[in-house]
Order: C-alpha cells, then structure tokens, then sequence
C-alpha cells in the first residue's frame, strides 16, 4: 500500500516524524510537501495529496496542518474522496469502518507525535465494515454527484 502525505507550514514536522513512522512499518510512502517551514496555502498540497488517492485504489492519504480542519475541506472538494479529522484512535478507526474515509487529517497544533501515529496506525489498519454503512456511503456519493451539477454551480 502507497501511503500519500502532506502538510502545510505548520504540520512539517509532524509530517516528517510520520513519515519516519510509516517507513519503519514498510510502507512506500510519498510525499507531496511542504519541504520546510516557509508558509504554504494548505488548499495547494490537499489538492495534490487528494488527487494521488483519488488516482490509485491502493492508496490512503494523510494530510498534516495546525488543527487538520482546513485540510480536510480543502481534500473533500475533490469528488470521490472522503477525508476525516481524527484526534484518537477512535475517531480514526470510526471513519474507516463506517465513513469509509480515505484520507485522514490530524492537527500538529492538537495532537503530540505520539498521538498523532495512534492516530495513524488505527486509520491504516482498519477496514471498511461495509453493510448498513454502504448505503450511507452511496447517498454520500449522490450528493457529491446531485451538487457537482451545472444546476448548482
């Protein structure tokens, strides 16, 4: 599996310690920026980020800003993505079972390092339970499809 990630200015270092993480476990992981500090417009490196996991059924996306908030508005403007902010490996885990959520979204100004791969880890190895939540997942699809609608742009 193909783990994309990103970060703005002030998810950089978070990013990076993931990345180390997710490198220790085996997992090809690319890297859409930043590359530093310097600031960036999170919109710019969500769209990148959304757009790799949108292009590939084998990959999962982690986005990385101060809160994870404008970051996973930023990536579910892009149709057929589904980002989640998660703060515990709860919320990560309830995303992918029941939202199937393919990229994850965690606040470097909210959660330690720590947390943040417990977040992580908990988003990478669950599953999508299916059943009464695909009924849910296709209505979420029918809206994205119903509004992307020249009626109402």
């Amino acid at each position: 599996m193909t783990i994309v990630i990103g970060s703005d200015h002030a998810g950089y270092v978070l990013k990076e310690f993931l990345k180390t993480k997710l490198g220790g476990e085996g997992y090809r992981v690319v890297d859409y920026g930043t590359d530093s500090e310097e600031p960036v417009d999170y919109p710019d490196v969500a769209e990148k980020v959304a757009l790799a996991v949108k292009s590939s059924e084998e990959s999962l996306g982690i986005l990385v800003c101060g809160t994870g908030i404008g970051m996973s508005i930023a990536a579910n403007k892009i149709p057929g993505i589904r980002a989640a902010v998660c703060h515990s490996g709860f919320t990560a885990r309830m995303a992918r079972e029941h939202n199937w959520v393919n990229v994850v979204a965690v606040g470097a100004r909210v959660l330690e390092p720590n947390e943040a791969w417990e977040v992580v880890k908990e988003f990478l190895s669950t599953s999508f339970q299916g059943g009464r939540h695909s009924r849910r997942i296709e209505k979420i699809t029918a809206l994205e499809t119903k509004y992307m609608s020249p009626k109402y742009r």
